[in-house]
């Protein structure tokens, strides 16, 4: 892991919650000069959100929320925008591709894949890959769960398999012999 954006984001958002003055602001500085990102610890970032190649590039704005094992990757935006109150607040297990720029009073849902270089300024329902400038929608997920794992190799957090748990499917023969046709 090492002492990428994530890591030292963490360190001065705990300083702050304790807290301890001066500190979180000398380690946002040293985010930005390591990593050329601002990524302000007054923002709340889940746990097991990650930075994609140490969050170079990222900037997200302090009053932002990002849900849980979100991966943000690198050169993406998460701020405002003018003459609109309010910024993003992203669901769990979100994946960002690379300078996305999420902007404006908007909410992300669990799940959602924003495409590379997209431009959100609308409201992505969850389980929805989204693309494009201004981003649209390109897929939704039935099984969100198998989805993240063949994208992502690993299994959500197994305290949220049952909460994002796919309707199960109904069986021709069922669907048949509810409906009266033999």
């Amino acid at each position: 892991m090492g002492l990428d954006g994530m890591t030292w984001y963490r360190l001065a958002r705990k300083l702050h919650l304790g807290g301890v003055p001066l500190l979180p602001d000398l380690l946002r500085k040293v985010i930005y000069y390591l990593h050329s990102s601002h990524v302000p610890y007054q923002a709340e970032l889940g746990e097991g959100t990650e930075l994609g190649y140490g969050g170079i590039g990222v900037v997200i704005h302090r009053d932002a929320k990002v849900g849980r094992h979100c991966l943000i990757s690198q050169q993406v935006t998460i701020g405002g925008r003018s003459g609109i109150e309010g910024v993003p607040v992203i669901g769990d297990y979100v994946r960002i591709g690379a300078g996305a720029k999420i902007l404006g009073n908007i909410r992300i849902g669990d799940f959602a894949v924003i495409g590379a270089n997209a431009v959100v300024i609308k409201d992505v329902p969850p389980a929805t890959a989204v693309a494009g400038v201004p981003a649209r929608v390109i897929r939704q997920d039935r099984d969100p769960i198998g989805m993240y794992q063949r994208e992502m190799g690993r299994l959500p957090d197994p305290r949220d398999q049952a909460r994002f748990a796919a309707p199960p499917l109904r069986s021709l023969t069922e669907t048949t012999f509810q409906s009266g046709e033999a």
